[in-house]
């Protein structure tokens, strides 16, 4: 598996754990919706819960809700952050 695959896999563990989804990881495509009925359908909460998860588990710091617009579309946009 590729560095790129491996954090992919674990941004969906993280997901899963911290936000105690009733998903498991291998069943989050990389470019599903995280937010909304056609996706994950996670809502604000949860949204605030992944900003906290992803700073504690990669050091991403997402400052804005503008940033965290673009950053939280998908597992993909979140590890495309992540890598910089």
């Amino acid at each position: 598996m590729s560095d790129g695959a491996e954090l992919r896999q674990k941004i969906k563990e993280v997901m899963v754990e911290e936000l105690m989804l009733d998903f498991e990881p291998e069943e989050i495509g990389d470019d599903t919706p995280i937010f909304g009925a056609e996706g994950l359908g996670l809502d604000s909460v949860d949204a605030l819960q992944l900003v906290v998860a992803i700073e504690k588990h990669f050091g991403l710091k997402v400052g804005d809700a503008e940033k965290a617009k673009e950053v939280l579309r998908s597992v993909e946009t979140i590890a495309k952050a992540i890598e910089g």
